[in-house]
């Protein structure tokens, strides 16, 4: 479990909890290039998964980012046209990597919501994200981490990766309330 962010993926039901646990519950660390995980073939609904959701396209969109199904991932968070949409557009393509087409998307997203929680969670985890988070410093620090295959910077860059992810599926999967 990720230290200092409290995911649970019951929180978002029963059917998101169980889609989840075929890859360690929304907690296991978000890797820097695109992977294979656990072949999900079964067709997900962002209505059905989160029909109580603000921005449930957008959470579907981080739902597939968590299992590297990039291209599903890359198709849903284009079709959402706001900062959620681009915010998990620009990760998918950090993830990629093309560092160049992130930024142009976190350029699109511009000051997210949960860039202040995410400054706090890198913080706690040995990340010096400054006084406020900075998204293209961290395109450039992932860079750097996976070129270096097994460092502590790729296992630190992963660590914040995965707070990232669970903040802003949380934050698109519950809304703003949250």
């Amino acid at each position: 479990m990720l230290e200092g962010v409290e995911f649970k993926a019951a929180d978002y039901g029963d059917e998101v909890a169980r889609i989840l646990a075929l890859d360690g519950g929304g907690t296991r660390p978000m890797t820097l290039v695109r992977r294979r995980t656990p072949d999900v073939r079964e067709p997900w609904r962002a209505a059905e998964l989160f029909p109580h959701a603000t921005w449930p396209e957008a959470a579907l969109a981080g739902l597939y980012l968590y299992f590297s199904r990039w291209d599903e991932a890359h198709e849903t968070a284009d079709s959402v046209q706001n900062p959620n949409g681009y915010y998990w557009h620009a990760i998918v393509h950090r993830q990629e990597p093309d560092a160049w087409n992130s930024g142009y998307w976190f350029r699109q997203t511009g000051r997210h919501a949960v860039f202040p929680r995410l400054r706090e969670k890198a913080a706690a985890l040995g990340y010096d994200a400054g006084r406020e988070w900075d998204p293209f410093a961290f395109i450039e620090y992932c860079e750097s981490a996976r070129k270096r295959p097994q460092s502590d910077e790729e296992a630190l860059a992963m660590r914040v990766q995965l707070a990232e992810w669970q903040l802003l599926f949380d934050y698109c999967a519950r809304g703003r309330g949250r």
